[in-house]
């Protein structure tokens, strides 16, 4: 990644807040049953009490997770033109001689043949590239190489 807010493309950003709405709803659920008057009965009530409290917890963290991202996401606006990063859309020449348009997102939730991860081994070594760079990877078959063709749509 550049350092700084990173851009998100508008499928990638429906996601987000598609998980942001159910992790929402489950934290919502899990804090109805903490708000309970009831004393604790005996020690798996109490354990089961510490569960939830634990749930609502983790629930918190992953929602301020996701609301930060998507704080970030409007900050950063579109990606570059000139530069790949998140959200780019990238044409390339694999060494086999074929060529791909993919984009370069950072939720891969969905199969989807044209979305390559900033995290995954072609995603990173495409970031910070320009037209005409040849960056290397690791593949699952070793070291190989790729050329940016070209930035936005396919030419």
């Amino acid at each position: 990644m550049t350092g700084g807010p990173e851009p998100i493309s508008a499928e990638a950003l429906k996601a987000l807040r598609k998980d942001l709405a159910e992790l929402r709803a489950e934290r919502d659920g899990v804090a109805a049953t903490l708000r309970s008057e009831d004393p604790v009965g005996d020690r798996a009530d109490e354990a089961d009490e510490l569960q939830r409290a634990s749930d609502v917890a983790r629930l918190d963290r992953r929602i301020d997770e996701i609301e930060g991202r998507i704080r970030e996401a409007s900050v950063a606006g579109a990606p570059s033109a000139d530069v790949v990063g998140v959200g780019s859309t990238v044409t390339v020449r694999f060494a086999d001689g074929s060529e791909a348009t993919l984009q370069v997102g950072e939720i891969s939730e969905e199969l989807d043949r044209a979305l390559v991860t900033a995290d995954s081994p072609l995603g990173r070594a495409l970031l910070g590239h320009r037209a005409g760079d040849t960056v290397t990877y690791q593949a699952p078959d070793g070291r190989t190489s790729a050329v940016v063709v070209s930035l936005g749509n396919a030419p």
